[in-house]
């Protein structure tokens, strides 16, 4: 039997790219077959270069925000301003700054570096590259200023919701996860979503308002329902 000095010396085994995997929080189906998958190898290469979490949260910010920035400033000179390149930009910028926001807890997790400030952190950059995504969403499409008020206003409803999935409140009204199911919740997923966006900004960046529109009526009609599903179990209690 090994002494204790040699099980002290010996080196910490390194987690591959499926132990960060395998601790993900899912999203959805986009999310997990994509999104976390992208965010293991982050948190692999993370680990090996010897990283914090909180260095990767940021990372993700500074990404989101340059991204939606450059198309805040393109968007200036009108839609058609927004050629495939700055899609192009937009559609893979947002997919690896979500995936680094994946990784982050990823690595906080298999490496065990979860703190409460590492937690809060993360939900505070999320929120603010999000608000920049909207921003950018809404300086192309150029919708009208109600419609501009509801999107932002229902976009939120995806991080809260987001935030109350990981808390000791959790709910679902759909608990199964056929994939007839997994595929209508794509709506709801939020690296489906903004890779949705990035397609229509590569291809056909007119129809922004149009996504804009589809999106607040989901988004609110989802609302609705969660309201009216925790009301009566509420109620029941």
């Amino acid at each position: 039997m090994p002494s204790t000095e040699v099980l002290t010396s010996m080196p910490r085994m390194r987690p591959s790219a499926a132990d960060f995997y395998a601790v993900n929080r899912g999203g959805g189906l986009f999310s997990e077959a994509i999104s976390q998958r992208i965010g293991a190898v982050f948190a692999l290469l993370a680990d090996r270069a010897g990283a914090k979490p909180t260095t990767l949260t940021l990372i993700n910010l500074l990404i989101g925000v340059a991204v939606s920035t450059v198309l805040v400033l393109r968007a200036q000179d009108g839609t058609t301003a927004i050629t495939p390149l700055f899609g192009l930009l937009a559609l893979v910028g947002w997919q690896v700054a979500y995936a680094l926001d994946c990784a982050d807890g990823q690595l906080a997790r298999v490496t065990d570096q979860r703190s409460v400030a590492g937690a809060r952190i993360d939900i505070l950059c999320d929120v603010a590259s999000q608000i920049t995504l909207v921003t950018a969403l809404v300086a192309v499409a150029r919708p009208p200023l109600w419609l501009a008020a509801l999107f932002a206003g229902s976009w939120m409803v995806n991080l809260v919701t987001s935030v109350l999935a990981n808390s000791d409140v959790a709910a679902s009204m759909v608990t199964s996860r056929s994939l007839p199911v997994r595929l209508v919740k794509l709506v709801r997923d939020y690296g489906a979503v903004i890779f949705a966006a990035g397609l229509v900004l590569t291809f056909a960046p007119a129809l922004t308002i149009w996504f804009v529109a589809a999106f607040t009526v989901v988004n609110f009609g989802f609302l609705l329902a969660s309201i009216a599903f925790t009301a009566r179990a509420a109620l029941r209690g």
